[in-house]
């Protein structure tokens, strides 16, 4: 077998080149093919309006969970400083009512003691 020489081989390559360049003309003015991507870029575009809904969906979702739990929270918040007033209402009050008893307790403290120095007294008195 002989060796093509260099211009054969020049030749051979050019022929290839426009065989190729041929066929790539054929595929870009190919009715079908422009069918088929202009299909793809509606498929395309379908696909990327879904996702923008389902994005927007999913802020809105989010927006209003957020909302939900700021709302929760707040009622909690309130609900827990009404209970800390009412206890602070109720501790006032036990205060106030301490606050009037003691003297009279206290009295009646002293008379029972009293009382009792007294007894102990007679007794002291008896026994003699």
């Amino acid at each position: 077998m002989r060796t093509p020489s260099f211009a054969e081989r020049l030749i051979a390559s050019k022929a290839a080149k426009k065989a190729q360049l041929e066929r790539a003309k054929r595929i870009a003015e190919d009715p079908e093919r422009a069918e088929r991507l202009k299909a793809r870029e509606e498929t395309i575009a379908d696909r990327n309006r879904r996702i923008a809904e389902q994005e927007a969906a999913r802020r809105v979702a989010q927006e209003r969970e957020a909302a939900e739990l700021a709302a929760r929270q707040a009622a909690e918040a309130a609900a827990r400083e009404a209970e800390r007033q009412a206890r602070e209402e109720s501790e006032a009050r036990r205060f106030a009512e301490q606050t009037k008893r003691e003297p009279a307790e206290a009295v009646e403290r002293e008379a029972i003691l009293t009382a009792r120095r007294e007894g102990r007294k007679k007794k002291k008195r008896r026994g003699r």
